[in-house]
């Protein structure tokens, strides 16, 4: 009786099973949530401006409407679209570089090096995550016009080269990944600390370092408020302002519409290539920890 009573209770299969739905749900639903307005945009790149309101919603066209809505926004103000695009590439390139080495150099400090203050200026550094961007755009705006970087590159690129977020992650890997024994023995044949850091932590954080690069990638890319405050020029717009002002045209001129959401497609492209040829990466970080 005593063995019986002390057997542990097993939940019925049927209720199991409905547990086992709930999470699955939620997964399907939010990928539904993620896929179904991208896979609006791309079925209404491929409508013209007259079948974009006349047609159902998710029935793509069976014409060459996506070649012509390339084609009318390549002409558009003499190809300015493609001239947003190579600003966005140049923000978010340039700016997910050096914003990655910022990370990658002040977290290996707060994780390698013993100071006073350490943990006041990490904690400190984590409190700027929780601020939004929002809140930082217009005290940027302010300081960088004392010095008349507005509407110009570096007033955009400068404020993003600091990461909070960045730097946290840099810090948590370069505890881990880099050993204080080959630092020790890096000391000892007489490297410099500059040296250990090119030459040992770059190198052994190189995988966290594309996870920040990519990160701070996909923000820079995205980003629309800093932007928008920033420049002013037309020509220095990135695609998220570049877009905006041809939608807000498109008020007026309805045959726009087509043009922002075939640009909208084309500004999804180079975000997807990028994840996917970084994705080995990633691969090579797992097989090195599973071996570890």
């Amino acid at each position: 009786m005593t063995a019986a009573a002390s057997a542990p209770t097993v939940a019925p299969p049927m209720r199991r099973g409905r547990v086992a739905w709930l999470p699955t749900t939620a997964l399907v639903l939010g990928a539904l949530y993620c896929v179904v307005p991208t896979l609006w945009i791309l079925i209404a790149a491929t409508k013209s401006s007259a079948e974009l309101f006349s047609t159902a919603t998710y029935l793509p066209s069976l014409g060459t409407g996506i070649v012509d809505n390339v084609r009318d926004l390549t002409a558009y103000q003499g190809g300015i679209f493609w001239r947003w695009m190579l600003n966005s590439f140049l923000y978010a390139a340039v700016g997910g570089v050096l914003a990655s080495l910022v990370s990658a150099a002040a977290g290996y400090a707060l994780a390698k090096y013993e100071f006073r203050g350490r943990g006041a200026l990490f904690n400190t550094i984590l409190a700027g995550v929780l601020l939004p961007q929002i809140v930082l755009a217009i005290p940027q705006y302010l300081l960088l016009s004392k010095i008349g970087l507005t509407d110009s590159y570096l007033g955009v690129l400068l404020p993003q080269l600091f990461n909070p977020y960045g730097i946290y992650l840099c810090r948590v890997y370069a505890a881990a990944a880099v050993p204080d024994t080959l630092l020790e023995a890096g000391r000892l044949d007489g490297a410099g600390e500059f040296q250990l850091f090119r030459r040992v932590g770059l190198r052994l954080m190189g995988p966290g370092l594309v996870t920040v690069f990519l990160l701070q990638f996909i923000a820079i890319w995205n980003n629309f408020l800093l932007p928008f405050v920033m420049v002013t020029t037309e020509d220095k717009f990135p695609l998220t302002v570049g877009l905006y002002s041809l939608l807000r045209h498109g008020a007026a001129e309805a045959s726009l519409y087509s043009l922002v959401i075939t640009g909208t497609l084309l500004s999804i492209v180079p975000v997807i290539a990028l994840f996917l040829s970084l994705q080995r990466y990633w691969r090579i970080d797992l097989i090195t920890g599973a071996i570890r």
